[in-house]
């Protein structure tokens, strides 16, 4: 039986899944995948940092690429409505998690979550079990957790380089 750790909270669109809305487009134009969309805050300010990737990785270039495609559509529609660093990166080795697809695709992998403010425990580290109705299950301390996802504030997978470099070459190979 899993363990329902945290019920779905009752909450409008996050400015994360804002902006996914508005820039994924322009991305998978350009030939590449949205990751994730992170929105930090941190000693220099705010940082709203987009990790994308290609059929072969992604290059700096490309990173700028994208920067420079997604930058007008930000200031236009103006999500934030203040300063912020934008920041376009790859996935890299702490790989964030956030898409249905992506909790399916990386079972069996470590994964890292933080939940949102509320429960007195709020950070999990485990196996990634998979996704079923709308919930992230992990197994934890030898005991299968399920997560409501909107709950989760944060969740990446801890990666080994040789699993690092797996997913860089099924990415190439499947892209």
């Amino acid at each position: 039986m899993d363990r329902l750790l945290f019920l779905y909270p009752d909450i409008p669109v996050s400015l994360p899944e804002k902006i996914r809305e508005l820039v994924e487009p322009t991305v998978q134009q350009l030939g590449y995948d949205l990751v994730a969309v992170e929105w930090l805050g941190g000693t220099h300010g705010m940082l709203l940092r987009l990790s994308v990737e290609g059929p072969k990785g992604i290059s700096a270039g490309q990173c700028a690429a994208v920067s420079r495609a997604v930058s007008p559509i930000l200031e236009a529609e103006d999500p934030i409505g203040g300063k912020y660093t934008l920041e376009v990166s790859s996935p890299g080795m702490k790989r964030p998690v956030q898409r249905p697809a992506d909790f399916e695709r990386f079972q069996g992998y470590a994964l890292k979550i933080r939940l949102e403010a509320g429960p007195a425990r709020r950070r999990y580290s485990g196996t990634l079990v998979g996704f079923e109705d709308g919930d992230v299950l992990m197994q934890v301390d030898g005991e299968r957790m399920r997560f409501a996802s909107d709950a989760i504030e944060r969740a990446h997978l801890v990666l080994t380089m040789e699993q690092y470099k797996a997913i860089s070459v099924e990415q190439q190979n499947f892209g």
